[in-house]
């Protein structure tokens, strides 16, 4: 291998030499289409990106799930509708369906049909092409309207779960129409139909203004979706798998991003349509930073921080909401602060936003002291009730999974939420501040591995009782613990303890299957009431990120890979089209070879995770914009063998190209419009230091045991050019990861017929 093709790949990205011009993007919206058959039936979803969402099947007309159809601010609209053509049924369970992120694409015998959402806007659009006749027809599911009207050629309803609104339907473009039989029916020459909801006016606006420059809403909405895949995150690898499912969870994340109150973020869809705090922090460095939405990121950390918790009596002094919905704003949750705390922290690490922390500081500030003065037990250990933590499930005033006062999760949190707190209290001149909350985090540290962790057995205790006893059930929770414990040994055997005994292929699980309180499957309501199984044995992919988290960081791409590559294969291929769900169960049904989704089909914190451990660790990129430096620790999976890629940093954009053969290894990376340390971790090498001004290409070549690091100017001038060889302690130690992950494999489900789920049949199904 030459490594002019990184070299070249880097410049052509950049735009570096007059000569060369930025390429077509390999990746946009319209080649990102995915084929669905009747067979697969699929799920899909579109929003407006403020406060409405569309849910459907893609062969399935008015199949009755929740929330399916047009939902609005959390309400139901309308569940579906029926086309005709000179009024015969186009049937769609024959239809030959492709879905784009920005549309859906149905084609029958007699026509085409094309459904669009437009942003900010109130209004569907359902287009329809070639149409093989003289008459179309659409008859709207009146399950969820009442007082249909008909006048001046649109037909109106009053949608049953928002009465003091109208819905209105008419004609795509302008045409008179009658209504017969539920039917609405125009000439041809209408080509489609529109669907507006809002007062009698706001319908009217909207319905005017689409048919005179509708085509310029779809465009704008084509190009914003664009902007995120195609210029702010290109990327192209030899793998078209990745490629394309990189783009599709970026987008169908995307969607939840929205206003419904303020800005946030979906915690999902369908029915979690609303604001958790919890999932939103977690979901936010895949879901907006990554992706470099840093003015979305600002805006929805100061609109959160506005509902922090400030009465000084209050019980919750200090939290950030966990919901926040139509209905009002609740405080129940531990983790959803310290989260909130460590994601201002990360924005302003992505962006460079110093302004931003003078003007978040006294919320920061607050939620710390806060729960120094209310809710940490002597040994400085963050409390909170059973349900406060993620496990948060109650049923009939009885948490599902008690995780007693101070969950071992919560800890590396809170002492997360008091180290960054102190970055930015450094940055504020309050050293005070910052030197008690590095003190505190340090005697916590100090004291955890001792109170927590079973060096015996390689477990961390998943938590403390009230009464001081040790809980000692297999979880997941136990990976977010490593920052706070010395023992790589130990940790290293937990990792793969965990991965042998929760990592199943398609995720992983909330409990290990050896529990007496294991739930195989998270709805089996012959047996138990699903929230019975939700935090006890389910499968919760948004940890998927963690899992592949730690075993990256202990050298094990490859392992890491496996779960990574079956979640895009899932995403492209199974359940609903580009997204990932809430949950999975443990255990394949009867006949089944892969585990059944369940839950929410488009989580948040699922998709975001996979997007966060693709950049952060896969690609290495960890930006630290205030102090100007940019660690790169690449650690590329041997599937992976060429990449091009982009990401936003800083006011800037960090290009990489990378590529491997048998002979030699080479990455690259250019800087624009911003300058950097670029801290710079090739695997076995030891780490070095790189002033990287905007424009220069910084290219590492691995040949054999020796690497060569160069600098090139913007105009192919040397600026360095040095070699080093492999540090033989860090090949020691790889060596070391390497023998002891050997042959670390998924767990594997295991039937048990003594299981305690499993101790009582109910004939007639249990129901919510």
């Amino acid at each position: 291998m030459k490594n002019g093709y990184v070299i070249g790949c880097v410049m052509i990205l950049a735009g570096l030499q007059g000569c060369y011009k930025i390429p077509e993007p390999v990746m946009t919206v319209d080649k990102m289409g995915i084929e669905v058959t009747p067979a697969e039936n699929r799920e899909y979803s579109y929003t407006d990106k403020r406060s409405g969402f569309y849910y459907g099947r893609t062969h399935e007309s008015h199949f009755g799930a929740w929330h399916a159809g047009w939902n609005i601010a959390q309400r139901r609209i309308v569940s579906d509708y029926d086309l005709y053509v000179d009024g015969v049924l186009l049937p769609r369970d024959s239809a030959a369906v492709t879905v784009y992120p920005h549309y859906l694409k149905r084609s029958f015998t007699h026509a085409t049909e094309g459904f669009y959402m437009v942003d900010d806007r109130a209004l569907l659009a359902v287009m329809l092409t070639d149409v093989a006749g003289d008459s179309i027809s659409i008859a709207l599911d009146t399950t969820l309207l009442s007082q249909p009207r008909y006048a001046d050629g649109i037909l109106w309803y009053v949608p049953r779960e928002s009465p003091d609104s109208l819905l209105a339907v008419t004609s795509y473009k302008e045409a008179q129409g009658r209504y017969e039989d539920g039917r609405l029916q125009y000439p041809v020459e209408g080509k489609g139909f529109l669907l507006a909801y809002g007062s009698e006016k706001e319908c009217l606006d909207n319905i005017a203004a689409f048919r005179k420059e509708g085509s310029s809403w779809l465009d704008a909405r084509r190009t914003r979706m664009n902007g995120i895949v195609a210029y702010s995150n290109p990327m192209q690898s030899n793998s078209d798998t990745l490629d394309k499912a990189i783009a599709w969870l970026l987008l169908t994340t995307d969607q939840l991003v929205t206003r419904q109150q303020g800005r946030g973020i979906y915690a999902g869809l369908p029915w979690f349509n609303e604001y958790w705090g919890r999932d939103m922090f977690i979901s936010m460095p895949g879901a907006t930073l990554v992706n470099g939405e840093f003015d979305v990121t600002r805006e929805i950390l100061a609109d959160f921080s506005r509902l922090q918790d400030t009465a000084i009596s209050s019980l919750t002094r200090g939290r950030i909401p966990n919901r926040a919905n139509m209905d009002g704003i609740l405080y129940n949750t531990v983790d959803g602060t310290p989260r909130f705390v460590m994601q201002v922290a990360d924005y302003v690490r992505y962006s460079g936003d110093t302004a931003f922390i003078r003007e978040i500081y006294p919320a920061v500030a607050l939620s710390i002291q806060a729960s120094i003065d209310h809710f940490i037990d002597e040994n400085g250990y963050l409390c909170h009730a059973d349900a406060d933590t993620w496990m948060d499930v109650v049923r009939n005033g009885i948490p599902g999974s008690p995780r007693g006062n101070r969950a071992n999760d919560i800890q590396a949190l809170w002492y997360n939420q008091l180290k960054d707190g102190a970055y930015m209290a450094r940055y504020m001149g309050a050293t005070d501040d910052a030197a008690a909350w590095e003190k505190r985090a340090e005697e916590l540290r100090r004291k955890f591995a001792a109170d927590f962790c079973d060096t015996t057995t390689y477990l961390v205790y998943d938590h403390l009782n009230a009464d001081g006893s040790k809980d000692v059930q297999v979880r997941p929770n136990q990976l977010y613990t490593f920052e706070l414990i010395d023992d790589t040994a130990f940790c290293m055997h937990v990792t793969r303890r965990v991965w042998e005994e929760l990592v199943y292929p398609w995720g992983v699980g909330s409990l290990s299957q050896d529990d007496d309180n294991f739930h195989p499957q998270h709805e089996n309501w012959h047996y138990y009431h699903k929230d019975d199984a939700y935090h006890n044995g389910t499968v919760w992919l948004w940890n998927n990120g963690e899992a592949m988290q730690r075993m990256i960081q202990f050298g094990q791409p490859d392992i890491a890979w496996q779960l990574f590559d079956n979640m895009n294969r899932q995403a492209l291929q199974q359940g609903a089209v580009g997204s990932l769900s809430e949950n999975a169960d443990a255990h394949p049904r009867e006949g089944a070879q892969w585990a059944g989704r369940s839950g929410t089909f488009l989580q948040a914190w699922s998709n975001a995770e996979q997007l966060r451990v693709w950049y952060q660790y896969f690609l290495g990129i960890r930006p630290d914009m205030i102090n100007r430096t940019i660690t790169i620790n690449p650690q590329m999976p041997s599937a992976i063998t060429s990449l091009t890629w982009s990401e936003r940093i800083g006011n800037g954009c960090l290009i990489g190209a990378y590529e491997r053969t048998d002979k030699e290894t080479a990455y690259a990376y250019v800087l624009r419009d911003e300058d950097a340390t670029v801290h710079l971790s090739i695997p076995l090498f030891a780490p070095v230091d790189v002033e990287l001004k905007r424009g220069e290409m910084l290219l590492a070549t691995v040949v054999g045991s020796q690497l060569t690091l160069q600098v090139k100017s913007s105009d192919g001038k040397d600026v360095l050019n040095v070699t080093s060889e492999q540090d033989s302690e860090l090949v020691r130690r790889q060596q070391e990861y390497d023998s002891f992950f050997e042959g670390t494999t998924f767990c594997q489900p295991v039937h048990r017929d003594n299981l305690k789920a499993f101790d009582e049949y109910h004939e007639i199904p249990l129901t919510y």
